[in-house]
């Protein structure tokens, strides 16, 4: 299986820098998420100290004797040095002390000691779920240093997240801008190229119209060949509308779907192999009239249909069904017995540049789903393929 070149180097490269790019951005949320949890826990062994240091302070001012002359300077520095780890201090099985829990110490709120109580116990419990009280003894009696974390440590444990979520959603924004900026270059392109072409080809166009005129004149020219000629430039002037109207907003017209894909494959019956086995059925029970831009939809009919031809290497059976889906849409299915595709190659597959022929430029089906899908407002896809047994096409309008 083969791609164009151009079109192959381009994709491959844009799909290699993004592989490059979304490892770099694995590795930074990683290393965020490693950095922040490193910090994270720095501070809580920090903090954990500090209530260490907290309960053996506690019991050597307890172990004292009152009259005694040792000086309590440094207990008390290192008591009032906590300002940001919520503690409470337990002895005989009841909280007689607390530190840097703002509930408390917000006056606007009235504890009575019973109310106080028991939120330092519910506060207890939940301390003691997150951290093991500090145990510390004095004498025969125990005592309980309960701990959480600070406000600082609770926020390092969602800050990388919350970064990394803002991180996802500017680059998200990012790369919406960049595929519409890209997608615009692309329109631009694909108008640029049509209009380019439809221009090129009208002027021979005109010039073999006149000549077969010329040739008419002439008493011994065979006017059944000049009619014939004149069939073909009449195909090459459709050709040329349809890369018109693919170049600009093409006119929409009230149609009949399925007598337009039934003449489309009429014609085409008798252009392709005669060892294609063609089956048509159009199971509509009323026509569907529809606004489409008629060259279009032939073209894309056809496009399948040649594609398909190739698939089976031009002997095999080609089915184009033409149904009504849950939604009452039309359904067209355009089945081959041919080579089948993998799952890969089903993913590739309306990507410019990708063609499994030899000689293909990987156009077609592109301008198949532009078509369809940017124009008539539908849908084209693989319905079903399996490798050896062949592929359908479903193009819903």
């Amino acid at each position: 299986m083969k791609s164009n070149r151009l079109f192959h180097d381009l994709y491959v490269n844009i799909s290699t820098k993004r592989l490059i790019i979304t490892a770099l951005l694995l590795v930074l949320v990683l290393g965020l998420l490693f950095y922040f949890n490193e910090v994270r826990k720095s501070l809580e062994d920090r903090e954990e100290k500090y209530a260490q240091l907290y309960a053996e302070s506690i019991r050597f001012t307890i172990e004292q004797d009152p009259e005694s002359d040792c000086d309590y300077t440094f207990v008390e520095e290192v008591l009032s040095a906590n300002e940001t780890v919520p503690t409470i201090l337990v002895t005989g099985g009841s909280p007689m002390d607390y530190r840097n829990i703002p509930e408390l110490d917000d006056s606007t709120r009235k504890f009575t000691a019973d109310k106080k109580l028991k939120y330092l116990l519910s506060k207890m419990d939940e301390m003691k779920a997150e951290h093991t009280p500090i145990e510390f003894i004095v004498g025969k009696d125990k005592g309980y240093v309960y701990y959480s974390n600070s406000t600082i440590v609770t926020q390092l444990r969602y800050f990388p997240y919350i970064l990394i979520v803002t991180f996802l959603i500017f680059g998200s924004l990012a790369f919406i801008a960049y595929s519409s900026s890209r997608k615009a270059e692309q329109n631009r392109v694909w108008v640029g190229l049509a209009k380019e072409t439809a221009h090129q080809l009208g002027t021979p166009i005109s010039g073999l119209m006149g000549w077969i005129e010329v040739l008419k004149i002439n008493p011994d020219f065979d006017n059944s060949i000049g009619e014939e000629m004149l069939k073909d430039i009449s195909r090459l002037e459709t050709i040329t509308n349809r890369f018109s109207n693919i170049g600009s907003e093409p006119t929409m017209k009230e149609e009949n779907v399925g007598e337009l894909i039934e003449t489309t494959v009429e014609y085409l019956k008798k252009r392709i192999s005669t060892k294609i086995n063609w089956s048509l059925k159009n199971n509509l029970d009323k026509p569907y009239i529809h606004k489409i831009n008629k060259n279009l939809i032939e073209w894309v009919v056809e496009n399948l249909c040649k594609n398909a031809v190739d698939a089976m290497g031009g002997i095999g059976n080609l089915a184009i069904e033409m149904n009504y889906n849950q939604a009452g849409k039309l359904a067209v299915d355009i089945t081959d017995t041919g080579k089948g595709m993998t799952n890969a190659i089903q993913r590739k597959v309306f990507n410019p540049g990708f063609s499994t022929k030899k000689r293909g430029w990987g156009l077609g089906l592109t301008l198949a789903k532009r078509i369809i899908e940017t124009y008539h407002g539908g849908q084209i896809y693989v319905l079903k393929s399996e490798v050896g047994k062949g592929t359908t096409f479903r193009i819903i309008l």
